[in-house]
Formats: C-alpha cells, sequence, structure tokens
C-alpha cells in the first residue's frame, strides 16, 4: 500500500545503497523498489516525482535515482506564494527576519575574526557608496550581502536555510522599504540606515555579544523610525 511522503522517505534511506564512489545515496530501480515496499509500481512513480519536484530525489537516464537534499527553492516558491495569498504578512516575514538577525549577530559576536568583520565592513562600504550615486539597486544588493555574510560567519546549516528560504521575499520588503527611506532624506550621504551596519561591525570587531545584540536592535529600529512602520511584533 502507499506510503505517506515521510514515511516513504524513511523506507527510501533503508533501501538506499552507499555508492562509494560519489558517497551519494542510489537507489533500487523502482520494480525492486515497489517489491521491497510492497507498493505499486504506478503508486510508486507518482510519488517519486513529488519528491523529485520537492528536491528530495535526483533522477538521470542511464544513471540511476540518488536521494538528495532539498535546496531552499521550494521554501522560497513557497513563501511566495503565501505571502501573495496572504497565509503569511509582510510584518510576519519582517519578524521572523529580526529574530533570526538578532540570534545570530549574537553568534557572529563570538567567532568573528578580523578578516570576516573586514568583508562585512566593505559591504557596508559599497552600500554607502551605491546610495550616494543613487544605485538602489547596487545599494540593496550590498545590503543583503552584508546579512547573507553573517549568516555565513555563523555557518549554522539551519539559519543559512531558512536565510535562503525567505531571501526572495524579503529583498522585495527590503527594496520597498529603502525607496521609502530615501524619500524622506535630505542628503544620502548621511544616510542613517546605511551608517548604522557600521555599529554591527564594531561590534563584532571587539568580540562584544551585548554591543551586537544592541547594534542591530538600533539597526531594526531606525529602518522602523526612517519609514513610519511599528515594531514588527
Amino acid at each position: 500500500m502507499a506510503k505517506d511522503l515521510a514515511g516513504l522517505v524513511e523506507s527510501l534511506i533503508s533501501e538506499a545503497i552507499n555508492e562509494e564512489s560519489t558517497g551519494r545515496l542510489r537507489l533500487p530501480t523502482e520494480r525492486a523498489l515497489g517489491a521491497s515496499l510492497d507498493v505499486s509500481r504506478g503508486a510508486l512513480r507518482e510519488q517519486l516525482a513529488t519528491l523529485e519536484i520537492l528536491g528530495f530525489l535526483d533522477r538521470t537516464q542511464g544513471r540511476g535515482t540518488y536521494l538528495e537534499t532539498p535546496d531552499a527553492g521550494f521554501f522560497q516558491l513557497y513563501f511566495r506564494l503565501a505571502l501573495r495569498l496572504g497565509h503569511i504578512s509582510s510584518k510576519q516575514f519582517t519578524q521572523a527576519r529580526e529574530m533570526l538577525e538578532m540570534a545570530v549577530v549574537e553568534q557572529a559576536a563570538t567567532v568573528a575574526t578580523p578578516a570576516e568583520v573586514a568583508t562585512l565592513r566593505s559591504h557596508v562600504d559599497r552600500m554607502v557608496e551605491a546610495t550616494s550615486r543613487g544605485d538602489v539597486a547596487k545599494a540593496i544588493s550590498a545590503d543583503f550581502d552584508f546579512h547573507r555574510s553573517l549568516f555565513e560567519l555563523v555557518d549554522n546549516p539551519i539559519f543559512n536555510f531558512l536565510q535562503d528560504g525567505l531571501r526572495d521575499v524579503l529583498r522585495d520588503i527590503v527594496a520597498d522599504r529603502r525607496r521609502r527611506a530615501l524619500d524622506v532624506v535630505e542628503s544620502t550621504e548621511d544616510f542613517i540606515t546605511d551608517l548604522v551596519h557600521y555599529e554591527i561591525t564594531d561590534a563584532l570587531a571587539n568580540n562584544d555579544v551585548d554591543a551586537a545584540r544592541f547594534a542591530m536592535r538600533h539597526h531594526f529600529d531606525v529602518w522602523r523610525t526612517m519609514t513610519g512602520e511599528t515594531e514588527a511584533t
């Protein structure tokens, strides 16, 4: 009988063979799997196709079928649809991002090296320079590079996966927020929403957890002040 997808994945792991030449988990043929799992080939083929779409399988004609860990593409699509359909609000996305980044910056402060801090500071320099030229797209890119580098610095695969999954929706939200903030400043040379990132890098340079937490919170508060948003709760 057909299994639910979670149960099927567990069964597939048990049936997979560790391929020494590649280190990957290779599955037996559909015929062999169907017999071993007591599932009809038609039902099994349908479920395997679903797992392939979700990124859990890599099937190549002539090479075989392998179990895979999916990338964040599926979750990016899920979050984008959830936003468009009204199941998750922009405010909830912002709240999730802030909660993640507060946790990440605290950990980053305990492990940041001078070279990593220099990389972060270079992203802020690019951000400030792009804003001063009125290049919103490049400023947004530098902004995202800064925050992505924080996650890479901590190097926790769970946080990285969540950040990647939220990235597409957050890019649109941050882009809109940056444009609204730019509308209320008289001179981009003193665009405080960029400059506040230096506070974060200074705290990381000193490996000061409390200062890093305060600087990240200040970063979010500045954005809200500039755009007239309420706190993401």
